[in-house]
């Protein structure tokens, strides 16, 4: 009786380890090992907000500019707004159905709302003020939508629509969370405001770097402490992003040093409630933009910065270069394994093998 119980355990241990071992296996293989990059268009420009809509990818950029890319027809279709002598710098954008929006930098905000049928622009809102600047904008659905940007008093600059993009209204710092000094937020990659269903998100950085959470769509605030490096004016968190209502990723690090890999990223489990951080001494140092994989499970990540395209599999606790290209900005998925990149001088695709 004692041989066939010992036999029948090594059997099962076997098994297991045989089973075990081809899930790792699996996992391994469904991951990236590879990229091939196409280059979409080059010119002298600066992009750092893209989104993707359908076969086209809107952009804007430095110089007045903003235009769209045709995937499928290989069109590239770019036009200035002229404002007198203002060269606006377009680092926030966002769509619904029937219109795109830009947003300005620096003073005076400009937001612009495009057209896709006519890609006529139409100004929207306008703000003027010396310590104007806005960083991010994002839709919860057609009609309601947001757009951040640093404190011009105690608290970060939020505006909301809720007519499709028609009016746009700020809303009174009493109503938000008070800004710290020194707190504010990064135009790098427009992705500060993160939203899933009616759930929202908004990460500043500098002296103090938290995370500001409305399960409301932006009708009440909650701040959060992170661990992430902060104290200094460009330190904190640059981009984040979220792969559902619970799994969030945020990075950013120190502008002025950015080869640092320590106190850069940080994760959360639980809707952004607490956060830790990952991958200490891993990947790369200064983030300009992640975004989950799609399909991914919550575990597969993409960051691109001065660390070149790094690929996580596992949460970002480890990260692998997959290319140097220390050159890009902003990253968004069109499927689980192609992405739209864009930066300095270029726009590009990526097909992640």
């Amino acid at each position: 009786m004692r041989k066939v119980t010992l036999f029948f355990c090594m059997f099962v241990l076997f098994v297991s380890f045989k089973t075990f071992t081809n899930k790792n296996k699996a996992n391994f293989e469904n991951g990236f090992i590879a990229i091939q990059v196409d280059t979409l268009f080059q010119e002298k420009i600066s992009i750092r907000a893209i989104v993707i809509d359908k076969n086209k990818v809107w952009y804007g950029g430095d110089n007045s500019r903003f235009g769209s890319f045709d995937l499928e027809k290989k069109e590239k279709f770019e036009e200035h707004i002229y404002r007198d002598t203002l060269k606006l710098e377009f680092r926030s954008i966002a769509q619904n159905s029937k219109n795109i929006f830009l947003l300005s930098v620096g003073n005076p905000a400009l937001l612009y709302q495009v057209s896709k049928k006519t890609n006529k622009a139409k100004l929207v809102y306008k703000e003027v003020h010396p310590k104007v600047f806005y960083d991010s904008m994002q839709f919860w659905n057609d009609k309601e939508g947001i757009a951040i940007g640093d404190p011009t008093e105690d608290a970060f600059s939020v505006i909301i629509t809720r007519d499709g993009g028609e009016t746009w209204t700020k809303v009174l710092s009493h109503k938000l969370p008070t800004n710290a000094q020194g707190e504010a937020a990064f135009a790098a990659s427009n992705s500060n405001v993160v939203i899933k269903g009616n759930d929202t998100w908004i990460v500043s950085g500098g002296k103090r770097s938290r995370v500001f959470y409305s399960g409301d769509k932006g009708k009440t605030w909650k701040a959060v402490e992170t661990p992430i490096v902060q104290g200094k004016e460009m330190t904190g968190i640059f981009t984040a992003d979220f792969y559902d209502s619970k799994h969030g990723f945020a990075a950013g690090g120190d502008y002025e040093s950015p080869m640092l890999k320590t106190d850069n990223k940080i994760v959360t489990k639980d809707g952004g409630k607490t956060w830790e951080l990952v991958g200490q001494n891993q990947g790369f140092g200064y983030a300009s933009c992640v975004q989950y994989v799609p399909g991914g499970g919550g575990k597969e990540l993409v960051c691109v910065g001065s660390g070149g395209i790094q690929y996580s599999q596992n949460g970002g606790e480890t990260w692998t270069m997959m290319s140097k290209d220390d050159k890009l900005f902003t990253i968004r998925f069109i499927n689980r394994n192609t992405a739209i990149a864009a930066g300095y001088n270029k726009m590009i695709r990526i097909h992640f093998r």
